[in-house]
């Protein structure tokens, strides 16, 4: 096993729930549910992470329990963040995620005056090319 999530730890083999790392999850989600941002959950229980950290720490499937690790967080805990995590989610969308996109064109067009000298370096060539554009059509 790679990594032991936060909130367990690995005894004779086994996972069991470390109480003290439960109890800060626990009050993680509390805090999210009692109106707090992520990080703001987070550090009223002690715990300073950034946005998404906070959000795989509250949406980790392993708190629920299953063959190995054992549950922290209830069923209905767990449905309640991510219920009102989308509802927050939905309430940006409209403003944040619509806007329209703009795309800026460059414009490309000019006008060069007559090309009458020819070298054979070629930037040199090019410089003498550059320096006939005379204005930007528009």
């Amino acid at each position: 096993m790679k990594h032991t999530p936060y909130g367990y730890d690995i005894v004779g083999g086994r996972a069991v729930v470390n109480e003290k790392q439960a109890i800060i999850i626990r009050t993680i989600c509390h805090n999210y549910l009692s109106g707090m941002s992520m990080i703001q959950a987070a550090g009223k229980a002690g715990l300073t992470m950034k946005h998404s950290g906070v959000k795989r720490l509250m949406l980790n499937k392993h708190y629920l329990g299953d063959d190995y690790y054992p549950a922290i967080l209830t069923e209905e805990t767990f449905q309640a963040v991510e219920e009102e995590r989308l509802r927050r989610d939905s309430l940006y969308k409209g403003t944040r995620y619509t806007k329209e996109k703009t795309v800026a064109k460059a414009d490309t067009r000019f006008r060069i005056g007559r090309v009458t000298a020819k070298y054979d370096d070629p930037i040199r060539q090019a410089e003498y090319a550059y320096s006939l554009i005379e204005k930007e059509a528009r």
